[in-house]
């Protein structure tokens, strides 16, 4: 399936640069190199022999200028990420994961003990992008959004199931666990008035 990773960071922001009608002289700064990394990802597809129908470079541009011509394609996608990610920092890495399915797996496992099932992993991980784009048209690339004032209710639920668990089934979500509960407690530990309601975990996979 991929290699997954976590990062936390301001999606009003990343937003901001996305539908910025005219663009601050630090927006432009933050685009050299977010078209610099498009241009990477690029090179690195075609190394591997996939040339995408839409480039990830073009793809960016159509996203800036709101005009898609594609009806799917991960380019958009690979594209968004490296516009997303000058604001987000904090990066976990969650490791390689062979399929989808098997976060439907632990969510079949998990919610039998009465988990609420928007604190599920699928509903999470898979939740897609912040913003409409064409399907990626494969299993990866693909993203999901949590919000960060969440994640200790996300951590306090699943801590009082996890003896309740299939062996393998609780490894999994020991991983997020993990990577969860330190942005439970960096959000605890920052003082109320600093706290922002657009602080979000991103999660990537490719």
């Amino acid at each position: 399936m991929g290699h997954l990773v976590m990062s936390t960071g301001s999606m009003r922001d990343a937003m901001r640069l996305l539908t910025a009608v005219e663009r601050t002289p630090e927006q432009e700064r933050t685009l050299v190199t977010v078209r610099e990394q498009c241009r990477t990802v690029d090179g690195r597809l075609h190394a591997q022999g996939i040339d995408l129908d839409v480039s990830v470079a073009q793809a960016l541009e159509e996203l800036l200028d709101g005009a898609v011509t594609a009806e799917r394609g991960p380019g958009y996608h690979y594209a968004l990420h490296a516009l997303i990610s000058p604001y987000f920092s904090d990066t976990h890495d969650l490791g390689e994961w062979r399929r989808q399915s098997w976060f439907w797996t632990v969510d079949e496992e998990v919610s039998r003990t009465g988990l609420p099932a928007r604190l599920a992993l699928s509903q999470i991980l898979l939740s897609g992008p912040p913003v409409r784009l064409p399907p990626a048209g494969d299993s990866t690339p693909w993203m999901g959004t949590f919000p960060t004032e969440l994640a200790a209710e996300f951590v306090a639920a699943h801590e009082a199931v996890l003896g309740r668990l299939d062996p393998e089934v609780r490894e999994t979500v020991e991983v997020f666990l993990k990577a969860i509960r330190c942005e439970a407690e960096a959000w605890a530990s920052t003082a109320e008035g600093l706290r922002s309601r657009q602080d979000t975990m991103f999660f990537w996979c490719s």
